[in-house]
């Protein structure tokens, strides 16, 4: 009965033993599996966020761009509104000089 009731008790310890290995497996498995789906995850936020990124850059680019012509017509108006007044005033100071010579 004691050799009985050790064999009884070394094949429930191998059982548990194999049980155990085997739980240990799977849940490596496990986890492996929710490494790699947070780093597939994680490659996929960076991915948007650079796409993101990009996209931000080239609408800032574009309002730059938008800036810079409207400064330059800005620009452009000034000098022609300039050469307007100074016409305008030379023709003044002619018309005062003809007045003065009467």
């Amino acid at each position: 009965m004691r050799t009985m009731l050790i064999a009884s008790l070394a094949a429930a310890t191998f059982a548990l033993g194999a049980c155990s290995d085997n739980a240990k497996q799977e849940t490596g498995e496990a986890a492996e599996a929710i490494a790699d789906d947070a780093a597939a995850k994680a490659g996929d936020a960076m991915a948007e966020g650079a796409e993101a990124a990009a996209a931000a850059a080239a609408a800032a680019g574009n309002v730059a761009a938008d800036a810079k012509g409207a400064a330059a017509d800005a620009g452009a108006a000034a000098k022609q509104e300039a050469a307007e007044a100074m016409d305008a005033a030379g023709d003044v100071a002619k018309d005062a000089a003809a007045k003065l010579k009467q």
